[in-house]
């Protein structure tokens, strides 16, 4: 069998699939918002959209089960628009190629959209369903999620009347999340002077592709290789002990991702060709070994180009190449009261050099307030010394956990009771919108959980099958009970 459709639970991988077969990377939700605002009132349930674009879906409790606590069912529509190199996907027309793999459901070279489109068809068929007992139900599907939670940050206070909200985004099946990390942009960009490239120098194009990436928050602490620093790497080296003169830089995408690819076009002094070409067979082989655990598709190329029309001007591409060295990446800290979770980090997730223009983006998270501002300070700080100014922009708030709260001790029992284990009940580095929402409803208790998916935010994400139905079956319990 290779029908997504026909899948089980078939009413969940139906709205999955035709949600994935609507466009809908971060930003461009038009076409989601309009489906998922056709199914709600073709469903004659209440639905509203409002001016940032969340669609609210509200159904009336289960008959016998009017006096239940109300809640809130919250995903979000958007995805991250990620593909290898080789693979021809525009994520503005396009829909998602999925197919069956075993026990998961992959893309074929691009994002899946699982994150958070299984909890989005979730909440769809629940409120589709005619004989699933629930208290009243408020679905929330925000927008704009992955790239600066804008459609979190514009919902208004009194649209909401649930008194739980259970967010559907998490991606470990046996794990109850009650808190997550806060955010924020680093950015800067500006531009500088070219100069016309000597006629002794000769054009090369220098490709790193084949990296892991993943998540830069579920995933930071795995180590991965990240292209704009092994880029950096070759490039700092090369232009101190090789005259290296840089034309351009175009590495990572999206600011919430691993940085995966980066090309750069360069060219070298012809008398210092040789020893160059001994210089990146070397580091090529020390980069290949250092992350043959992690990355071990790394691939970097070098290939023979025409020598560029004009190059980074000297001072300037030295301060440059000083200022991605010394950014912070990976893990700042990890949390001093909770086992293995990184409490800071930074991801140098896009540095763009091209035609006298620059940009470089960072995204930094935490779980603390002031030691998020504490690592952005001094990535600030290390572009500073480098006359380059950093900016901060799309600051979002961490979740504080609430261990105790009554929906926490509910959601445990239950599942200790259908799994006859504890779950594990953490806080997670990757951002939620719960603490978000929290600041327009401070009176509300939240929880997060959802199936097995690996790879979020990198071609490689995937769903397992047997833990989407898992989750369904534990989320219709959790609606039974509460």
């Amino acid at each position: 069998m290779n029908n997504i459709k026909e899948l089980q639970p078939q009413e969940l991988w139906n709205n999955f699939a035709n949600l994935s077969a609507v466009p809908r990377p971060s930003k461009k939700e038009a076409k989601a918002i309009q489906l998922i605002k056709e199914f709600g009132e073709n469903l004659n349930l209440e639905t509203i959209v409002d001016e940032i674009g969340n669609v609210i879906i509200k159904k009336p409790a289960f008959k016998g089960r009017e006096n239940g606590t109300p809640i809130v069912l919250q995903g979000h529509m958007d995805m991250v628009p990620q593909k290898n190199a080789n693979v021809e996907h525009d994520f503005e027309k396009d829909g998602i190629n999925m197919y069956i793999d075993g026990d998961w459901v992959k893309a074929r070279g691009t994002t899946l959209g699982a994150d958070n489109g299984i909890g989005v068809a979730a909440a769809m068929t629940i409120l589709e369903s005619t004989d699933i007992p629930h208290p009243p139900i408020e679905a929330l599907f925000t927008v704009d999620e992955e790239t600066g939670m804008t459609g979190a940050k514009g919902l208004l206070s009194g649209l909401l009347e649930g008194k739980i909200l259970i967010n559907l985004d998490s991606e470990e099946d046996d794990e109850l999340t009650i808190g997550c990390a806060g955010g924020i942009d680093v950015a800067t960009s500006g531009n500088y002077i070219e100069e016309t490239t000597q006629n002794n120098l000769k054009g090369y194009k220098l490709s790193i592709k084949g990296l892991t990436g993943g998540h830069s928050g579920i995933q930071i602490h795995l180590g991965r290789g990240n292209a704009n620093k092994l880029m950096n790497r070759i490039l700092f080296t090369a232009s101190n002990e090789h005259d290296l003169r840089i034309a351009s830089i175009d590495g990572g995408s999206l600011r919430n991702a691993i940085p995966r690819e980066s090309i750069a076009k360069i060219a070298v002094p012809i008398d210092n060709i040789e020893s160059f070409k001994s210089y990146f067979k070397e580091i090529t082989n020390i980069l290949i070994d250092e992350y043959k655990t992690t990355d071990p598709e790394l691939v970097i190329l070098l290939e023979n180009m025409e020598s560029p029309k004009k190059v980074a001007e000297k001072d300037f591409q030295n301060r440059f190449l000083d200022a991605i060295y010394g950014c912070p990446n990976g893990i700042y800290r990890l949390s001093p009261d909770m086992e293995n979770l990184t409490q800071t980090s930074n991801n140098l997730s896009r540095v763009i050099l091209k035609d006298s223009n620059y940009s470089v983006q960072c995204l930094t998270r935490s779980a603390v307030e002031t030691e998020k501002m504490d690592i952005a300070q001094s990535i600030m700080s290390t572009f500073a010394l480098a006359g380059i100014e950093m900016k901060l922009a799309g600051g979002y708030p961490g979740w504080i956990p609430k261990p105790n709260a009554p929906i926490v001790k509910l959601m445990n029992n239950i599942y200790y009771k259908m799994f006859n284990e504890e779950a594990k009940v953490a806080a997670g580095h990757g951002g939620l919108e719960c603490g978000i929402i929290g600041k327009n409803y401070p009176n509300m208790d939240m929880i997060s959980f959802g199936p097995n998916i690996t790879g979020p935010h990198s071609p490689d994400e995937q769903v397992q099958i047997s833990s989407v139905q898992k989750f369904w079956s534990y989320l219709l319990e959790v609606l039974k009970q509460i």
